[in-house]
This record gives structure tokens, C-alpha cells and sequence, in this order.
């Protein structure tokens, strides 16, 4: 995959960019700032799992391996297993960003099927409520993505380690009623700073 960023270090921490597809348009993604992440995450062509694995040489050595680039990693749900099961038989610990919309994706529970290969799973709540979220997330899926994606985090819970609901820091959104969905779902919350400049026909809400 010759120009293209698949794999990409930040502090301890490896990540891996497996295609830019998203079923959200959030208005505060860090695709839309001009800075990005530092890396050209935009991707010409969707990696496969032979150029994963060439990319993955000492992943084991990172504190995680985190699926997480311009789009959400579970819209190529197979390669993540696959690369997955690949990184625990290195040793490696692995975290999945998603926005917990697999099970609306694929029309079923996938979340069994992440059982043994994920370690952590952080999921963006963003909102306290299904028109907020579809004011913010902007999701194809509209308002059942919101609870879609708590019903997804409630499922999670009994089959990964860790789930975690997290949120931007951004106007209008309530993060102390997410803090109490969090807490009421028995996940772990955390708050994310939002960082960059928003490109010119990206306007706060």
C-alpha cells in the first residue's frame, strides 16, 4: 500500500487506518480540521489484511493496538477479526474505536463475534438523547442509530473487558446526563478534548 498511512504510531500507541467509510458525518470529526492527526489518513485504496499483517511487524510492542483512522473500523468488520486474532497470537492488546453502529450495519448482534479479540471497546456517545445525537453525529441510520448504539454498548458489556462511552467536549453537549447514561449502562465514561481548526465549511452548531 505504497503512499498510504495504514499504520500510524501516536505516543505508545499503534493505529490502524482500515478505510475511511462512516455511516456518521459528525460535525466535529477529526477529518474536517485542518491539522488532522498528523498523518495523511485518506485512504486510495482499503487496505487488505496481507498489507495489515506487512504493517504490523513489532505491533506487540505498543502499549495497544487501536482500530481507528478517518472511518469506523466495523464497517470492515471481517478484516478486523481477522487482524485482530493475528495481533493476540503476538501477544498484543487490542482496542476497537467504533461509533456502535455494527449491529444496525450488518442487521444482526455482531458483538459475540468480538469475543477473545478485543480487549477494549470505546464507543462515541456524543449525546444525552437521540435528536442531539442526530444533530451532532449526522448519521445515515438517523435517530435509530442513537439507540442502536446504547443497545450495542449494553451488549459489549458482557463480552469485552473494558467498554468505554466517550464524548467530545462541544457546545450543547450534556456531559454530565452522558457521564449518567454511562454510569447507568455499568461502562466506564470519558470525556475527549476536541482539538484542531475546523475547515472553513465546517461551522460549529
Amino acid at each position: 500500500m505504497k503512499g498510504q498511512t495504514i499504520a500510524y504510531p501516536i505516543g505508545n500507541n499503534l493505529y490502524l487506518n482500515v478505510t475511511n467509510r462512516c455511516s456518521n458525518n459528525c460535525v466535529f470529526c477529526i477529518r474536517n480540521t485542518e491539522e488532522g492527526v498528523g498523518f495523511n489518513l485518506w485512504l486510495q485504496q482499503e487496505p487488505s489484511f496481507s498489507d495489515l499483517q506487512a504493517a504490523l511487524a513489532g505491533a506487540q510492542h505498543y502499549r495497544e493496538v487501536v482500530f481507528c483512522g478517518y472511518g469506523e473500523p466495523l464497517q470492515r468488520l471481517e478484516l478486523v477479526k481477522k487482524t485482530a486474532a493475528f495481533l493476540k497470537q503476538k501477544g498484543a492488546r487490542i482496542r476497537i474505536n467504533t461509533n456502535g453502529q455494527a449491529n444496525l450495519v450488518y442487521g444482526r448482534d455482531i458483538t459475540p463475534e468480538l469475543k477473545g479479540l478485543a480487549d477494549v471497546i470505546s464507543i462515541s456517545l456524543n449525546a444525552g438523547n437521540a435528536a442531539q445525537y442526530v444533530a451532532l453525529c449526522r448519521p445515515a441510520m438517523g435517530p435509530a442509530a442513537y439507540g442502536g448504539m446504547l443497545d450495542f454498548t449494553a451488549r459489549c458489556r458482557d463480552i469485552i473487558p473494558q467498554v468505554v462511552l466517550t464524548v467530545v467536549e462541544w457546545p450543547g453537549v450534556e456531559i454530565e446526563k452522558c457521564r449518567e447514561i454511562a454510569s447507568r449502562l455499568g461502562v466506564s465514561f470519558r470525556v475527549r478534548p476536541f482539538s484542531g481548526t475546523l475547515k472553513k465549511q465546517q461551522a460549529k452548531p
